[in-house]
């Protein structure tokens, strides 16, 4: 594949974050992180360890499981986004409400430095350093992982709300 098709020349340091809370939350984190495992052009950095979370927005729901993953991408934004698309699809992934249920969310939360804001896919994630959803796994395995704001996840996680609400459940 050229660099017109879809990828860039060297590889690029990626941070996404994954959640499920329907089926088998567990299941359904390991088998996309192994559907990402085999795509063309990424290669898994660091995977964090599991935490239960409380579900997130307005929409009464079970508790989440969270994980978040580092990858090296050679894939241009919009096509690292589309394999995400891609995996939550084949895993039953259905939009019909939005902060519903849902069998799988993968977002995709830091692509190197790179800013892009369109209305589908805006890098780096604009509320992940509010989340402690996502910055204590994020935190866990990229402590240093660029939000985009001038903080690192480590420095947002110091301030963020609603930790209390974490629970780690497994270490990967």
């Amino acid at each position: 594949m050229s660099i017109a098709e879809g990828t860039s020349a060297a590889p690029t340091r990626c941070a996404l974050g994954l959640g499920s809370n329907l089926g088998d939350p567990a299941l359904n984190l390991d088998e996309a992180v192994r559907r990402l495992e085999a795509v063309d052009g990424l290669t898994l950095v660091a995977r964090s360890s599991t935490y239960r979370t409380p579900p997130w927005g307005p929409v009464p729901q079970d508790d989440y499981l969270n994980i978040c993953i580092v990858v090296d991408t050679t894939l241009a934004p919009r096509d690292l986004l589309q394999r995400c698309l891609d995996v939550e699809k084949a895993l039953g992934r259905v939009r019909d409400v939005r902060w519903g249920p849902r069998t799988l969310d993968i977002d995709v939360l830091i692509y190197g430095l790179q800013r892009l804001d369109e209305p589908d896919l805006e890098i780096p994630h604009p509320r992940m350093g509010d989340r402690a959803f996502v910055l204590i796994p994020l935190a866990e395995i990229w402590p240093d992982a660029p939000l985009g704001d001038g903080r690192t996840a480590a420095e947002a996680l110091e301030t963020c709300p609603d930790q209390d609400g974490v629970v780690k459940l497994s270490t990967f």
